[in-house]
């Protein structure tokens, strides 16, 4: 019996190393290269201040501002609902060149389109490149919590409003980025009834880039207010004051 049992229990080896040889050789290391080609575009409101003169060598802080779901698609005239575009066609005027893209129906921002979108604005224009600010509400909000912190050399400040991130970037963002976070100016905004998107997405970022060691992060919250808490916010010239006092050296 003995030896009947050895007898097996060396088939099962065999067997067994016969199986590992089997998924060794189906196993291999492989690498994949290809070129993809993208083609983006754009719609979107361009505001220059009123005394914006292209042949000067002045050059003016600009604001990417990105609108929330409810004015995506190819209707440009959405994109002055709420906002800065909102206050410019009201008559304001400000001290900024002034952005406001159009996301397409269906879609969410994009990080690429808008980063090509602004580097097309700069280039056109008289940008004072160290002072360029970002904002938006809502799925803006998202977007701008997005492409802030991916890229954050390309902000001297961010202003996000009712919307939220996801704090695994600042782990995972290499140390240009990292030391570029941590001296991003930030302003966030929200609504503590806030019924469509939770006021704890804002708590949620403005608690960890704390922890990360961002050196400037506020966090407003007003108590009454819903979802919309764009309206005030916008509307306060505070909020334009605190952007203009921040420049990327």
């Amino acid at each position: 019996m003995r030896t009947f049992d050895w007898l097996v229990c060396a088939s099962c080896l065999l067997t067994l190393n016969s199986f590992a040889t089997m998924a060794e050789e189906k196993r291999q290391a492989k690498s994949f290269k290809a070129r993809i080609t993208r083609t983006v575009s754009a719609g979107h409101l361009l505001y220059l201040p009123r005394d914006y003169d292209g042949k000067s060598r002045q050059r003016w802080p600009l604001i990417l501002f990105l609108h929330g779901a409810g004015e995506r698609g190819s209707d440009i005239s959405k994109v002055s609902a709420h906002g800065p575009p909102k206050l410019v066609k009201q008559g304001k005027d400000f001290p900024f060149i002034i952005v406001s893209p159009q996301c397409p129906d269906n879609q969410l921002w994009d990080n690429d389109v808008l980063l090509a979108l602004l580097d097309d604005v700069e280039a056109k224009n008289k940008v004072d490149k160290s002072r360029v600010y970002l904002t938006g509400l809502s799925m803006g909000g998202y977007g701008s919590w997005s492409l802030g912190l991916a890229h954050p050399g390309r902000f001297a400040a961010i202003a996000p409003i009712c919307g939220g991130g996801d704090p695994i970037v600042l782990h995972l963002a290499g140390p240009k980025n990292a030391a570029a976070i941590k001296s991003l100016g930030v302003w966030a905004f929200h609504g503590a009834k806030d019924p469509v998107v939770p006021v704890a997405e804002s708590e949620r970022m403005a608690d960890a880039l704390k922890k990360f060691g961002c050196k400037e992060v506020e966090l407003t919250i007003y108590p009454e207010a819903q979802h919309d808490s764009w309206t005030e916010t916008y509307d306060n010239p505070k909020l334009y004051d605190w952007l203009l006092a921040h420049q990327r050296k």
